[in-house]
């Protein structure tokens, strides 16, 4: 293991317990250090805006510098000055599998959506803009879970692509919403502040719950249709990964409507034994129903009007 790959385990497996255990049992066995240099990497940017990083012409500076190495790195200049989380960056990027494998939308995107909220601490955003948003991080997990599992596999690209991804940051922000209310990060469309008149500092307002249930059902389309993509999907890995990431944040979306549409602070019980456990049945389920698919599609039934002898052959037969 290499400089950047140890320090990417360690890394992730400080960050999250969950991306690590994803990683080393679902990406492909030739791409686990990879997904986790994406994973800690991007971990390291962004808590270096939030926490290391006190001025915005300081965070400004940073993400240039970072945009400005993704470009320089994709150009083939590697720099001699760089950090060892950039080092990080530079192996990924040194083996992306190609131009149009994912990978660079990959960073692009996620470091489009750390750009946007290191930018709009303080103001009010518009539902462009927060749509905006989400395309940029429903991108960027689709396409890091198709280039890091089943790389190469000729995934559909139909419009409900990324519509569970949708759906799990409708949850996020919702999940969310009081701990970045004070810092100064407002998740809800200015349009719908001023139409509705929401106060925002009055989170147990009916107008506050009601705009709170308004999303959590637009969350629940999500996850409905894009769910319906993720089990088309022929990579079980994949298929694994995209019905675990909807189930965590499904969670929460089920805990937020038992509460009435009450959003708290923190969640302690999504990291239950009883948690992990639905997770597991979770997974075993979803590999019983594919493999009990893939069966069903080598012995395809025969055709009405068609029957099959004994000896294999076929000979037609009529219907009573």
């Amino acid at each position: 293991m290499n400089t950047t790959a140890a320090l990417a385990h360690t890394i992730t497996w400080t960050g999250s317990k969950q991306s690590y255990l994803t990683a080393l049992l679902l990406a492909d066995r030739d791409l686990v250090d990879d997904c986790l240099r994406a994973y800690a990497y991007f971990r390291w940017v962004d808590d270096v805006v939030d926490i290391s990083l006190h001025f915005s012409t300081e965070r400004i500076a940073f993400i240039a510098r970072q945009k400005m190495l993704i470009e320089n790195l994709y150009g083939g200049s590697r720099s001699a000055d760089l950090c060892p989380e950039e080092e990080m960056l530079a192996d990924l990027i040194t083996h992306d599998r190609g131009p149009d494998s994912g990978l660079r939308s990959f960073i692009n995107n996620f470091m489009a959506v750390i750009e946007f909220d290191a930018n709009r601490n303080g103001r009010l955003v518009s539902c462009h803009e927060l749509t905006a948003y989400t395309t940029w991080l429903a991108t960027a997990v689709m396409d890091g879970i198709q280039y890091f599992i089943g790389n190469g596999h000729p995934y559909p690209k139909t419009p409900d692509r990324t519509l569970a991804v949708v759906g799990a940051h409708l949850v996020h922000m919702l999940r969310d919403t009081l701990e970045d209310l004070p810092a100064g990060f407002v998740n809800i469309p200015a349009e719908d502040i001023q139409r509705d008149g929401i106060c925002l500092e009055d989170v147990e307002s009916e107008t506050f719950r009601f705009w709170v249930r308004d999303q959590v059902e637009r969350a629940r389309v999500c996850f409905q249709a894009g769910k319906r993509y993720i089990d088309t999907l022929e990579v079980l890995r994949c298929k694994l990964a995209g019905a675990w990431y909807c189930a965590r944040f499904e969670w929460f979306l089920n805990a937020i409507q038992r509460d009435g549409y009450r959003l708290r602070r923190a969640y302690p019980e999504s990291h239950s034994l009883t948690t992990w456990v639905e997770m597991a049945g979770l997974g075993i389920t979803i590999t019983l129903r594919h493999v009990a698919g893939r069966i069903q599609r080598s012995f395809p039934h025969p055709s009405p009007g068609v029957a099959i002898s004994s000896e294999g052959n076929i000979s037609s037969y009529r219907l009573k």
